[in-house]
């Protein structure tokens, strides 16, 4: 089978500020705490140490935090807010007991976050944590001293149901018709037995089949809102690891959260210096753009943006105002009321964790760049940003069958149309292009342009025009050529096409499209178990599993 290895900046599918941050050009050192590596994270953790909890901001840089002792009983508040979280499902002695360990000072995060796609959405959903799970493994063995725990943030807030309420299934779109017009943590499960009879019926009666409806049974069905249903059902995959899931959506978490809400209300710190960043990422697409006040106003059916006019605070869509003083009353009464958006959820994050690093993919990472200036301006320590494991997965039949095409993994990432035309090359017993021919050509034009400049200028144009319908007849000749050797060798280049359409389903990555059921269905719990065993989260380069 092929042994080559994929590196992301070479795989094509990753942007080009992604390969610079890969490659940790110089350009991208003012937007960073720190690179990825295992050395750097002794910096990080003296420096997270320190500031955690979070000192008050200054007078003049923004709001004050007037309850210190919130500030300094953070730790106490999220172990508390967890153990609550984890009252009603069962877990593993685990994580039960890193929740627990948070409670000490010698205790750090690692986190990744994700939306609450429904039956996990694409692939990489496991990426994303078993990379989060690997890399505390790996700070336990190189700073013992510490303890470092794995986090799952879900991202209960959002409120784009679209995005969320569907998956994959064998080239088959399974989708929740139902309306969300809220935070989607908050939404009823009613309605997903309907939609589970139809997904029950293409799994089949296997055991791992069995499994499978198991888990979707006791998550969706047996839950009454969609961030329970999550929990259960990432608790259910990643608890033997000691994985820990928070939801954010809490008052208690949300009040230590005032004083940086306070900020944005009044000083619009965010708006700013994410502006400043964006000007450094100016050759690059931004990926996202800040608004003046980057906050939610939040209730059960509806997250609805707050806007500041003439001094008065809005919720946009709605008929609710508020002066400064009724929307700072309401801040202090009510802190849930109010929900970060993408540019203030970071922040939000690593001021009630003491996170060292965020583990997400390219368009995550994209944005967490924006984004280093601003935590400098309100004093929070900005964690090291981990591109998570892509991971190609293949069957035994699969590998074999590039063996026997002569394909390499590098063959298989490639752009099918460059692809097939490369393989056309390599199988034809004759050479296909005919460059040497056009450079024949172009010499014995050389000769007539020469003659050309002693004559008048009729006739230097009538050799260009020559010389140019020639060598379109010999490009128009070397394309027929090619569509002839195609034709010749076509059984192979379908077979070619067909396994890479297997591997890259609609042309993209695997791990953006399928969902992990399709591969539990064959594999069972020895898929989780496999890619634990394979994922290096420090390692910048495709890993491909070859699954038996």
């Amino acid at each position: 089978m092929p042994t080559d290895c994929i590196s992301y900046q070479n795989s094509g599918y990753f942007s080009p500020l992604m390969n610079d941050y890969l490659d940790q050009k110089n350009n991208l050192q003012l937007l960073v705490n720190r690179f990825p590596s295992l050395e750097n994270f002794e910096a990080q953790i003296n420096e997270k140490k320190i500031n955690f909890p979070s000192p008050a901001l200054r007078e003049g840089e923004g709001a004050e935090i007037n309850n210190t002792t919130i500030s300094s009983n953070k730790r106490a508040i999220l172990v508390s807010v967890l153990k609550a979280q984890y009252a009603k499902i069962n877990t593993s002695e685990t994580t039960l007991n890193n929740i627990t360990l948070l409670n000490q000072s010698n205790t750090f995060t690692i986190t990744t976050g994700h939306q609450l796609n429904l039956f996990t959405g694409p692939l990489y959903f496991l990426y994303k944590i078993i990379s989060t799970i690997n890399l505390t493994k790996e700070l336990k063995a190189k700073y013992p001293e510490n303890n470092f725990v794995p986090i799952y943030w879900m991202a209960t807030e959002d409120h784009d149901f679209d995005e969320i309420n569907y998956f994959n299934f064998q080239s088959r779109k399974f989708r929740w018709n139902t309306v969300s017009t809220g935070p989607v943590g908050r939404l009823s499960t009613d309605g997903l037995a309907d939609f589970f009879e139809v997904f029950a019926q293409e799994l089949g009666a296997s055991k791992n089949a069995e499994t499978l409806q198991k888990m979707f049974t006791e998550s969706y069905l047996k839950h009454s809102n969609l961030a329970d249903a999550t929990r259960y059902l990432a608790n259910e995959l990643f608890a033997d690891f000691g994985l820990v899931i928070i939801d954010a959506d809490n008052p208690d978490l949300k009040r230590i959260f005032i004083p940086y809400i306070k900020d944005e209300l009044i000083v619009q710190t965010s708006h700013k210096k994410v502006l400043e960043t964006t000007e450094i990422l100016k050759d690059y697409s931004i990926q996202v753009n800040p608004r003046e006040i980057n906050l939610f106003y939040l209730e059960d059916d509806m997250r609805e943006r707050i806007v500041l006019e003439k001094g008065i605070y809005k919720v946009n869509n709605t008929t609710m105002e508020f002066s400064e003083s009724e929307i700072l009353e309401l801040l202090e009464n009510h802190p849930e009321k109010f929900s970060p958006n993408v540019i203030m959820r970071p922040l939000y994050q690593e001021v009630i964790l003491p996170n060292l690093c965020y583990i997400g993919g390219g368009g995550e990472i994209a944005y967490w760049l924006e984004l280093k200036s601003y935590f400098d301006a309100v004093k929070v320590t900005f964690p090291i940003l981990l591109v998570r494991n892509s991971v190609l997965l293949a069957t035994e039949k699969q590998a074999k069958k590039a063996d026997k095409l002569g394909l390499s993994w590098a063959d298989l990432f490639a752009k099918q149309g460059d692809l097939v035309n490369r393989k056309t090359a390599e199988l034809s017993e004759f050479p296909i292009d005919l460059s040497i021919q056009k450079d024949f050509l172009k010499n014995q034009f050389h000769y007539l342009n020469s003659l050309a400049l002693k004559t008048d200028k009729s006739f230097a144009g009538a050799v260009k025009a020559q010389e140019a319908k020639q060598l379109k007849g010999l490009e128009n000749l070397e394309k027929r050529l090619l569509k002839a050797q195609k034709r010749k060798h076509s059984e192979t280049l379908e077979r070619l096409t067909d396994l890479q359409n297997e591997l890259f389903p609609n042309k993209s990555l695997q791990e953006r499209q399928a969902n992990f059921s399709e591969f539990y269905l064959e594999y069972g719990p020895d898929l989780i178990h496999n890619l634990k065993q394979r994922l290096q989260p420090l390692e910048t380069s495709f890993e491909i599993i070859v699954l038996g």
